[in-house]
């Protein structure tokens, strides 16, 4: 058996004085969970499993957190005037990928609260039951639906194919595959009984992962999926393609989609690649469908949902 050891420092940094703010305690759990705390009244606990310390922009902590072994937790209190104090949590042993260690995420700070946005679609799944769910990152965030948000750039589209199906948008900005693991064992699935689930994840992890270790991250939300909502179906999306000719990163994401495409069948998932509808002749995006070569615009949304309807009538024993 292996067990579990800790190793834990205190690191104290500040601005302005330190002793305002104090310094994060933590509890070991029964269960191997770790919970977090500040003595300091209105003071923000951030977390990262990165070989840095948390600033402003590292995910929040919301609740008991799983450190799988080899990684190494740094949590930091920050206190409204500025203060702020860290701690450093280490467990030993052999380390999993990123994309399989669930956290919280804060990387779009500037724009929006990704704290507030998994309040809102808490509150949302307790108030109705939606029959199609998206989940995923920015780009499915941007669609349309609720919660809402001022940057949508396909809503007239999505009010079109979703709307009258009860559709609940669950996309984040920034959100990796390890963050929509931390939502899906936090509550925002919970209750819910969706007919299908339409999931699209890993463009974010292109640039920090291997593509083994994004196709890990997938087949790991797919399982977790099909564990917590044995009776939806789940409709898998190839990530869509990216940047403005084909490249280096491009066929990262193909190579991703490639290995991802061998999940069709298992764990109630059809796979459904449609990144060609937002392609031209010779492999370019034009910026009339993604204009920033990464997330469609109306007319790219409107490819996305014409290109998915087929298949997902027939997930849904539609008409």
């Amino acid at each position: 058996m292996v067990r579990m050891r800790f190793v834990a420092s205190l690191i104290l940094l500040a601005s302005g004085s330190w002793a305002e703010v104090a310094t994060p305690s933590f509890t070991l759990l029964a269960d191997g969970n770790v919970v977090l705390a500040s003595t300091t009244t209105g003071a923000m606990i951030r977390y990262t499993f990165e070989e840095k310390e948390p600033d402003r922009s590292a995910g929040a902590y919301l609740a008991p957190i799983h450190i799988p072994f080899g990684r190494t937790l740094r949590a930091r209190a920050f206190s409204s005037d500025g203060t702020e104090q860290s701690l450093t949590l280490v467990v030993g042993a052999q380390p999993l990928p990123s994309t399989l260690v669930e956290l919280t995420q804060n990387r779009d700070w500037k724009n929006y609260d990704w704290v507030k946005r998994h309040e809102a679609i808490m509150a949302l799944g307790k108030s109705r039951q939606p029959e199609l769910l998206f989940v995923g990152d920015s780009i499915t965030h941007f669609f349309g639906g609720e919660p809402a948000d001022a940057r949508l750039r396909g809503p007239e589209v999505w009010d079109k194919y979703y709307a009258p199906r009860k559709a609940l948008n669950l996309g984040y900005g920034w959100d990796r595959t390890e963050n929509v693991l931390w939502r899906l064992h936090h509550g925002e699935i919970d209750g819910l009984t969706p007919k299908v689930v339409v999931l699209m994840i890993g463009t974010n992890n292109a640039g920090i992962n291997t593509v083994d270790e994004i196709a890990a991250g997938i087949e790991a939300i797919c399982k977790e999926l099909h564990v917590r909502l044995p009776a939806t179906k789940i409709l898998l999306l190839g990530i869509f393609p990216r940047g403005a000719k084909p490249d280096a990163p491009r066929a990262k994401v193909m190579a991703v989609n490639e290995r991802i495409a061998s999940l069709d069948g298992k764990n109630a998932v059809t796979y459904l690649d449609i990144g060609k509808v937002f392609l031209d002749l010779d492999g370019s995006i034009a910026p009339e469908i993604m204009n920033d070569y990464l997330h469609p615009t109306s007319a790219g949304y409107e490819r996305w949902a014409a290109a998915m309807e087929p298949t997902l009538k027939k997930l849904l024993a539609e008409p």
